[in-house]
Order: C-alpha cells, then sequence, then structure tokens
C-alpha cells in the first residue's frame, strides 16, 4: 500500500506537485512556461526542505505519464527515474484523465483501486 508519496503532475497544462507525508498532503502549484520544466528539481527540493521531508525508499513516486506536452513529461519522468534510482523509491505512473484534479481524496482513490501503473514508463504524447 503506497502510504507516503511525492506526486509529479507536469504535462504543460496545470502543472503541480504534491506531498504526502504522516497523513498530511501538500501541494505546489507551477508556473505553465518554458522555463518550469528547468525549475522543476528545484521545486521539488523546496517543497521537502519546507515540510522537513527525508525522501527514501518508503516513499513512493507517482508521475503524470500524460497525454501532455513532450518536454514537460520526459523532464517529469526522468526527474521521478532519478528520485527512485537514488531512493529505492517505487515508481508508479497514472493517465492524465484518471486524476481530474491534483487532491488527495482522488489520489487516494487511484491507489484504492489498483489504478496506477507500475511498470513504467510509457508516456503519452500530443
Amino acid at each position: 500500500m503506497i502510504n507516503n508519496f511525492l506526486i509529479i503532475n507536469c504535462t504543460g497544462k496545470n502543472n503541480s506537485i504534491g506531498l504526502k507525508s504522516d497523513h498530511k498532503f501538500f501541494k505546489v502549484k507551477l508556473q505553465n512556461n518554458i522555463n518550469s520544466n528547468n525549475l522543476l528539481v528545484g521545486n521539488i527540493i523546496s517543497l521537502i526542505k519546507k515540510h522537513k521531508v527525508k525522501l527514501s525508499s518508503k516513499y513512493s513516486i507517482i508521475v503524470n505519464m500524460g497525454p501532455g506536452s513532450y518536454s514537460s513529461i520526459r523532464i517529469s519522468l526522468s526527474v521521478a527515474k532519478g528520485i527512485q534510482i537514488v531512493h529505492g523509491s517505487k515508481l508508479y505512473g497514472y493517465k492524465s484523465n484518471q486524476l481530474p484534479e491534483l487532491k488527495l481524496e482522488n489520489i487516494e482513490i487511484l491507489i484504492k483501486n489498483k489504478q496506477l501503473e507500475n511498470k513504467m514508463v510509457n508516456p503519452i504524447y500530443q
């Protein structure tokens, strides 16, 4: 069961990241412009530092696989894969139409209904 996670939703529209740690959920909306892709890692680091979280193998990484912008999806998948390699986290993916809004209730429904894909990386580009 996925309890603590980092979720990356960067497809070029409504980009945001979220962090669930110890039953608390924090969300940051990101700017939707070309430069926001370059700032993704910095935004993630800021979010985990602000909430005093240390990513480890007990955190899962959930990433939006699209459809969406080619560069946004590739960057978010690369960041997620990097976190997985460094921390030994499990990596899951979902499609944009499965999560209409980045809210904890919606994410928990995906988890409960086992709708997250564990055998990643099959991005869907527009």
